[in-house]
């Protein structure tokens, strides 16, 4: 099966006064889709810049970065952020929900930036709050909601543009034990219904949910590691 994200070779520095400093070192990485990936490694290792470049916030500084096929490094900005919207969703630490906006209107808001008309948003965004469990939520800003809750809000905002590949950066950072179990819970339902998910975290436990593991050291994959589903 063809990748749907391949990197070769792939390099990330970034300047810092009169020095530079090499995020990504080399990276090669390929997954399918389907694939529950998780990215682990010590802090400084590259897991965080190696997610905004599979996720299309930052552009590699060298090598190969094709989605589905597609020559993502050559992409003007404009491709890119229709790119990133279209078929990539975002599962962030802190949330990223909009205070003022209710449950549904976050859940929205990607929709509405692709000119989606407003009764087909309302009827998706409601279906994917009843799919993570807060179809009475609906009107609750994220103040009026638990960590747990804004949680699968933002879930249910990954999911809404029908997104090739979700990717969750420490989704569970924020979150007690138990609260942090039930979203995984609900993160790999996702997957064993065919999405393709790919999880960056520190944690062991989160981590042994995951089909396959790849380990980052000094901006390089130290190993990759697929397990028995």
């Amino acid at each position: 099966m063809a990748p749907i994200v391949r990197l070769q070779r792939v390099i990330k520095t970034y300047a810092m006064g009169d020095a530079e400093v090499r995020a990504l070192a080399g990276v090669d990485l390929s997954i399918v889709s389907g694939e529950y990936v998780g990215i682990m490694g010590p802090s400084g290792s590259g897991k965080t810049t190696l997610m905004d470049i599979i996720g299309c916030l930052s552009r590699p500084t060298g090598g190969v970065y094709e989605f589905d096929g597609r020559r993502v490094d050559q992409l003007d900005d404009v491709a890119l952020a229709a790119l990133r919207g279209e078929r990539i969703g975002f599962v962030f630490q802190a949330f990223n929900l909009l205070p003022r906006l209710t449950a549904l209107e976050n859940v929205e808001l990607p929709m509405l930036y692709r000119r989606v008309p407003r009764r087909r948003r309302h009827q998706r965004a409601g279906e994917l709050l009843e799919r993570v469990g807060l179809a009475g939520r609906a009107a609750h800003r994220p103040g009026e909601l638990s960590g747990g809750e804004r949680q699968r809000v933002a879930i249910a905002r990954a999911l809404v543009n029908r997104p090739s590949v979700i990717l969750a950066d420490e989704p569970t950072g924020a979150l007690d034990t138990s609260t942090g179990d039930s979203i995984m819970a609900l993160i790999g339902d996702l997957n064993r219904e065919g999405q393709t998910v790919v999880v960056v975290t520190h944690d062991p436990r989160i981590a042994d949910r995951m089909r396959r593991i790849v380990r980052l050291l000094d901006g390089r994959v130290g190993s990759d590691v697929k397990r028995e589903a």
